[in-house]
Protein backbone atom coordinates (compact mmCIF):
# COMPACT_ATOMS: atom_id res chain seq x y z
CA UNK A 1 0.00 0.00 0.00
CA UNK A 2 1.16 3.82 -1.06
CA UNK A 3 1.94 6.05 1.50
CA UNK A 4 0.68 9.17 1.22
CA UNK A 5 3.43 11.14 3.13
CA UNK A 6 1.65 14.64 2.72
CA UNK A 7 -1.67 12.93 5.09
CA UNK A 8 -2.56 14.01 8.66
CA UNK A 9 -2.41 10.55 10.22
CA UNK A 10 -1.44 8.94 13.07
CA UNK A 11 0.23 6.34 10.71
CA UNK A 12 2.19 8.97 9.22
CA UNK A 13 3.15 10.65 12.63
CA UNK A 14 4.88 7.54 13.64
CA UNK A 15 6.94 7.13 10.44
CA UNK A 16 8.39 10.25 10.84
CA UNK A 17 8.95 9.71 14.24
CA UNK A 18 11.37 7.08 13.17
CA UNK A 19 12.67 9.27 10.04
CA UNK A 20 10.85 6.67 7.70
CA UNK A 21 8.99 9.93 5.61
CA UNK A 22 9.97 13.75 5.54
CA UNK A 23 8.53 15.94 8.63
CA UNK A 24 5.31 17.30 7.77
CA UNK A 25 5.61 20.78 5.90
CA UNK A 26 5.28 23.46 8.10
CA UNK A 27 2.57 25.80 6.61
CA UNK A 28 3.81 29.42 6.42
CA UNK A 29 2.35 32.18 8.83
CA UNK A 30 -0.88 34.10 7.73
CA UNK A 31 0.44 37.67 7.05
CA UNK A 32 -0.39 39.81 9.65
CA UNK A 33 -3.46 42.41 8.91
CA UNK A 34 -2.45 46.02 7.73
CA UNK A 35 -2.47 47.76 11.19
CA UNK A 36 -5.69 50.34 11.56
CA UNK A 37 -5.08 53.86 10.12
CA UNK A 38 -4.81 56.30 12.58
CA UNK A 39 -7.22 59.16 13.36
CA UNK A 40 -4.36 61.87 11.88
CA UNK A 41 -4.03 59.17 8.83
CA UNK A 42 -8.01 59.98 8.20
CA UNK A 43 -8.21 63.44 8.53
CA UNK A 44 -5.12 64.11 6.19
CA UNK A 45 -7.44 63.10 3.29
CA UNK A 46 -9.78 65.18 3.99
CA UNK A 47 -10.53 68.74 3.75
CA UNK A 48 -11.13 71.61 6.52
CA UNK A 49 -14.90 71.65 5.64
CA UNK A 50 -14.95 67.63 5.68
CA UNK A 51 -13.08 67.58 9.01
CA UNK A 52 -15.33 70.02 10.48
CA UNK A 53 -18.67 68.00 9.81
CA UNK A 54 -17.16 65.01 10.88
CA UNK A 55 -15.97 66.69 14.64
CA UNK A 56 -20.21 67.37 15.04
CA UNK A 57 -20.21 64.06 14.63
CA UNK A 58 -17.81 63.01 16.49
CA UNK A 59 -18.51 60.02 19.47
CA UNK A 60 -16.72 62.79 22.35
CA UNK A 61 -15.71 65.60 22.95
CA UNK A 62 -11.45 64.21 23.08
CA UNK A 63 -12.42 63.29 19.30
CA UNK A 64 -13.85 66.17 18.83
CA UNK A 65 -11.44 68.38 20.19
CA UNK A 66 -8.76 66.57 18.21
CA UNK A 67 -10.42 66.80 14.89
CA UNK A 68 -10.70 70.20 15.04
CA UNK A 69 -7.16 70.88 16.55
CA UNK A 70 -6.27 68.93 13.09
CA UNK A 71 -8.54 71.16 11.35
CA UNK A 72 -6.88 74.63 12.71
CA UNK A 73 -3.57 73.58 11.93
CA UNK A 74 -4.53 72.50 8.12
CA UNK A 75 -5.83 75.69 7.69
CA UNK A 76 -2.81 77.08 9.19
CA UNK A 77 -0.79 75.32 6.90
CA UNK A 78 -2.96 76.19 3.51
CA UNK A 79 -2.70 80.01 4.56
CA UNK A 80 1.41 79.55 4.71
CA UNK A 81 1.44 77.76 1.48
CA UNK A 82 -0.83 80.34 -0.41
CA UNK A 83 1.15 83.07 0.78
CA UNK A 84 4.62 81.53 -0.22
CA UNK A 85 2.69 80.82 -3.70
CA UNK A 86 3.66 83.81 -5.23
CA UNK A 87 4.44 83.11 -8.88
CA UNK A 88 2.21 79.60 -10.71
CA UNK A 89 3.02 80.64 -14.89
CA UNK A 90 6.04 81.38 -16.53
CA UNK A 91 7.03 84.68 -17.09
CA UNK A 92 8.68 86.00 -21.06
CA UNK A 93 11.57 88.14 -20.17
CA UNK A 94 14.12 90.41 -22.66
CA UNK A 95 17.55 90.45 -22.01
CA UNK A 96 17.32 93.82 -20.70
CA UNK A 97 15.22 92.40 -17.80
CA UNK A 98 17.59 89.37 -17.02
CA UNK A 99 19.46 90.65 -13.91
CA UNK A 100 16.14 91.83 -12.06
CA UNK A 101 13.79 89.10 -12.96
CA UNK A 102 16.41 86.45 -12.91
CA UNK A 103 19.51 86.79 -10.66
CA UNK A 104 18.02 89.84 -8.38
CA UNK A 105 15.04 87.49 -7.70
CA UNK A 106 16.69 84.55 -6.67
CA UNK A 107 17.84 86.24 -3.80
CA UNK A 108 15.00 87.84 -2.64
CA UNK A 109 13.70 85.20 0.71
CA UNK A 110 10.44 84.03 1.34
CA UNK A 111 8.65 86.37 3.78
CA UNK A 112 8.55 83.99 6.46
CA UNK A 113 11.95 82.30 5.37
CA UNK A 114 14.23 82.46 8.61
CA UNK A 115 16.82 80.79 6.92
CA UNK A 116 17.08 83.00 4.06
CA UNK A 117 17.28 79.79 1.38
CA UNK A 118 16.26 82.84 -1.71
CA UNK A 119 13.81 82.02 -4.32
CA UNK A 120 14.46 78.92 -6.93
CA UNK A 121 14.40 80.57 -10.37
CA UNK A 122 14.41 78.60 -13.39
CA UNK A 123 15.21 80.28 -16.69
CA UNK A 124 14.19 78.77 -19.93
CA UNK A 125 15.99 79.39 -23.35
CA UNK A 126 13.48 78.08 -26.18
CA UNK A 127 12.92 78.86 -29.53
CA UNK A 128 10.19 78.10 -31.50
CA UNK A 129 9.53 75.69 -33.70
CA UNK A 130 12.02 72.69 -33.01
CA UNK A 131 9.81 70.44 -31.54
CA UNK A 132 11.47 69.48 -28.52
CA UNK A 133 11.83 72.81 -27.07
CA UNK A 134 8.13 73.59 -27.83
CA UNK A 135 7.59 69.98 -26.09
CA UNK A 136 10.06 71.54 -23.46
CA UNK A 137 7.48 74.47 -23.09
CA UNK A 138 4.65 72.59 -22.31
CA UNK A 139 6.30 70.86 -19.66
CA UNK A 140 7.66 74.17 -18.30
CA UNK A 141 4.54 75.46 -18.28
CA UNK A 142 2.79 72.81 -16.08
CA UNK A 143 5.91 72.94 -13.58
CA UNK A 144 5.40 76.32 -13.10
CA UNK A 145 1.49 76.39 -12.28
CA UNK A 146 2.45 73.13 -10.08
CA UNK A 147 4.91 74.98 -8.37
CA UNK A 148 4.23 78.21 -7.30
CA UNK A 149 7.18 79.46 -5.06
CA UNK A 150 9.72 78.51 -7.63
CA UNK A 151 9.88 81.60 -10.49
CA UNK A 152 9.99 80.09 -14.07
CA UNK A 153 11.09 82.79 -16.75
CA UNK A 154 11.06 82.35 -20.54
CA UNK A 155 13.39 83.80 -23.71
CA UNK A 156 14.14 82.70 -26.36
CA UNK A 157 17.68 81.36 -27.21
CA UNK A 158 19.38 83.85 -29.11
CA UNK A 159 17.83 87.44 -27.66
CA UNK A 160 19.10 86.21 -24.44
CA UNK A 161 22.72 84.30 -25.65
CA UNK A 162 23.76 86.10 -28.83
CA UNK A 163 24.76 83.71 -31.83
CA UNK A 164 23.12 80.68 -29.37
CA UNK A 165 23.04 77.77 -31.71
CA UNK A 166 19.77 75.67 -32.22
CA UNK A 167 21.92 72.52 -30.99
CA UNK A 168 21.69 74.07 -27.48
CA UNK A 169 17.97 74.75 -27.41
CA UNK A 170 16.00 74.24 -24.76
CA UNK A 171 17.94 75.10 -21.96
CA UNK A 172 17.55 75.41 -18.58
CA UNK A 173 19.56 77.89 -16.30
CA UNK A 174 18.69 77.39 -12.59
CA UNK A 175 19.35 80.44 -10.02
CA UNK A 176 19.43 80.89 -6.24
CA UNK A 177 20.96 83.21 -3.79
CA UNK A 178 22.19 85.40 -7.16
CA UNK A 179 24.29 82.09 -7.99
CA UNK A 180 23.81 79.61 -10.66
CA UNK A 181 22.66 75.94 -9.16
CA UNK A 182 22.94 74.26 -12.37
CA UNK A 183 22.84 74.41 -16.52
CA UNK A 184 21.37 72.06 -18.88
CA UNK A 185 21.85 71.86 -22.34
CA UNK A 186 19.97 70.37 -25.62
CA UNK A 187 17.64 69.35 -23.39
CA UNK A 188 15.23 66.23 -24.95
CA UNK A 189 18.46 66.15 -27.87
CA UNK A 190 19.31 62.92 -27.42
CA UNK A 191 15.38 61.44 -27.05
CA UNK A 192 11.65 62.62 -25.99
CA UNK A 193 12.33 63.83 -22.15
CA UNK A 194 9.47 63.72 -19.49
CA UNK A 195 7.86 65.88 -17.61
CA UNK A 196 8.66 63.86 -14.62
CA UNK A 197 12.11 64.05 -15.65
CA UNK A 198 11.91 67.58 -15.68
CA UNK A 199 10.40 68.00 -12.35
CA UNK A 200 12.69 65.22 -10.66
CA UNK A 201 16.01 67.67 -12.07
CA UNK A 202 14.38 70.76 -10.79
CA UNK A 203 13.63 68.89 -7.78
CA UNK A 204 17.43 67.70 -7.24
CA UNK A 205 19.06 70.75 -8.38
CA UNK A 206 17.52 73.04 -6.00
CA UNK A 207 15.08 75.18 -7.57
CA UNK A 208 11.75 73.04 -6.54
CA UNK A 209 10.79 72.71 -2.83
CA UNK A 210 7.75 70.19 -2.64
CA UNK A 211 5.36 71.01 -0.39
CA UNK A 212 5.40 69.41 2.77
CA UNK A 213 2.26 67.80 2.39
CA UNK A 214 0.23 67.85 -0.98
CA UNK A 215 -3.68 68.36 -0.91
CA UNK A 216 -5.72 65.70 -0.11
CA UNK A 217 -7.93 65.52 -2.98
CA UNK A 218 -4.53 66.28 -5.50
CA UNK A 219 -2.95 62.53 -3.99
CA UNK A 220 -6.09 60.82 -5.71
CA UNK A 221 -4.82 61.86 -9.49
CA UNK A 222 -2.80 64.14 -11.19
CA UNK A 223 -4.27 64.83 -14.45
CA UNK A 224 -1.26 67.46 -14.92
CA UNK A 225 0.98 64.38 -16.10
CA UNK A 226 0.16 63.43 -19.61
CA UNK A 227 -0.72 59.71 -19.95
CA UNK A 228 2.02 59.31 -22.44
CA UNK A 229 4.93 60.03 -20.57
CA UNK A 230 7.36 57.19 -19.19
CA UNK A 231 8.07 57.11 -15.55
CA UNK A 232 12.01 57.39 -16.11
CA UNK A 233 15.13 58.86 -14.18
CA UNK A 234 16.51 61.50 -15.95
CA UNK A 235 20.08 60.52 -17.30
CA UNK A 236 22.98 62.41 -18.85
CA UNK A 237 24.18 61.98 -22.62
CA UNK A 238 26.68 63.65 -24.95
CA UNK A 239 23.24 65.77 -26.45
CA UNK A 240 21.88 66.65 -22.91
CA UNK A 241 24.54 67.78 -20.23
CA UNK A 242 24.12 69.59 -16.75
CA UNK A 243 26.79 71.24 -14.93
CA UNK A 244 27.13 72.93 -11.28
CA UNK A 245 30.47 74.30 -12.34
CA UNK A 246 31.39 78.18 -11.03
CA UNK A 247 30.12 80.16 -14.14
CA UNK A 248 32.51 82.09 -16.74
CA UNK A 249 31.43 85.29 -18.54
CA UNK A 250 31.14 84.79 -21.80
CA UNK A 251 30.01 88.58 -22.46
CA UNK A 252 29.55 91.54 -20.10
CA UNK A 253 27.72 94.78 -21.01
CA UNK A 254 26.96 97.93 -18.72
CA UNK A 255 23.30 97.40 -18.85
CA UNK A 256 23.86 93.73 -17.59
CA UNK A 257 27.11 93.12 -16.03
CA UNK A 258 26.07 89.64 -14.05
CA UNK A 259 25.25 87.96 -17.16
CA UNK A 260 27.27 85.11 -17.44
CA UNK A 261 27.07 81.59 -18.47
CA UNK A 262 29.11 78.50 -18.57
CA UNK A 263 28.55 76.72 -22.22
Amino acid sequence: MAVNPNEDTEFNDALRKHGIIPPKEVPPPSPSPPPSPTLDDLLEELTPSEMAELAEDAKDEETERAIDAFRRQRLVDERTAAKRARFGRVYPIGREDYTREVTDASSINEEDDEKGLGTGVVCFLYKDGIVRSDRAFQHVRTLAARHPRTKFVSIVGDKCIPNLPDSRIPMFIVYKKGEILNQVVAWGADRDRTLEELELLLIVGGAIILPERLPAKKRESDDEFSDDEEDEPPRRSAATSTNGRPPKNIRKSASDSDFEFDL
